[in-house]
């Protein structure tokens, strides 16, 4: 009888069991070797779902407008990019902006995780800040209201005519950034954005109708409008309060107030602009 090499078993396609280390019993890739090819393809996985919406039959015309999401990297020099990266466990967001002149900008930030007033030293002390001011505590973090210097970003949606949507999401450095355009605005925003971040993330990516009466919402703010309609919050006179609607929905109620604030200013804002995405 030959000698056999215990060293080395047969998988069931033929090879031998160094072939098939990363190989399950069934036959299946194991589950480290599936995620690390996952996470191989996403960035081409996000390119061809863009390339896809490019060459659909339907063609994104004057009544059709696409909704993305991204994940960028905030260029060096903006001050949230650097405050982000040195305090990376905590969470800010962007809640608004006005213009006080042509290069100046105000807005309203939450800053997650400390008491009012705790950032506003460190915030002073970025070159692109002009003034802040520490207004209130919020859930668990603390309203600023900060003036700052315009970064580039500003200039080109002022330039296209189009709104920049609102709460911006940054942390450790990135920001989540969600554009509401027609294409060629939306390609003019992306090469923004390839220029900041050659390695943004698209994380969604989808094409709506668009309705000039109604301003456009995103899935969770279309979701919360229709959960306190239903409840009866903007009723008359008002069926249900503030804390109740929180309470039935699980969620704090600075969350569900900001949240329905930032619809109702959107509907306004609907109301009193015209009616195209572009002047």
């Amino acid at each position: 009888m030959p000698a056999t090499d215990s060293s080395a078993t047969v998988a069931p396609n033929g090879t031998d069991g160094r072939a098939s280390e990363n190989v399950s019993s069934q036959g299946r890739p194991r589950r480290s070797e599936r995620n690390g090819r996952r996470a191989r393809e996403a960035p081409h996985a996000a390119a061809k779902r863009f390339q896809d919406l490019r060459e659909a039959k339907d063609e994104v015309t004057g009544d059709r407008v696409l909704l993305a999401t991204l994940r960028v990297r905030i260029p060096k020099g903006l001050w949230t990019g650097t405050f982000t990266r040195a305090h990376p466990g905590i969470n800010l967001e962007v809640l608004n902006r006005a213009d006080v002149s042509k290069d100046v900008s105000v807005s309203d930030h939450w800053i997650s995780g400390q008491p009012p007033g705790v950032w506003a030293r460190e915030i002073s002390g970025f070159a692109d800040i002009l003034k802040v001011d520490s207004l209130a505590e919020v859930g668990d973090g603390s309203l600023y209201r900060i003036t700052y210097r315009n970064p580039p970003i500003i200039y080109l949606y002022r330039e296209l005519g189009i709104p920049i949507h609102f709460p911006l999401r940054v942390q450790n450095g990135a920001i989540r950034w969600e554009i509401v355009a027609r294409r060629s605005e939306f390609q003019s925003v992306l090469k923004y954005m390839e220029k900041a971040d050659p390695n943004f993330q698209l994380v969604s990516i989808r094409r709506r109708p668009l309705r000039s009466h109604l301003p456009v919402l995103t899935d969770n703010q279309h979701q919360l409008l229709t959960q306190a309609m239903a409840a009866g919050y903007f009723a008359v006179p008002r069926g249900i309060t503030l804390t109740d609607l929180a309470r039935r929905l699980d969620r704090s109620k600075s969350a569900v107030s900001e949240g329905i604030a930032i619809i109702e200013r959107k509907l306004l804002e609907s109301a009193l602009r015209p009616t195209s995405l572009t002047p």
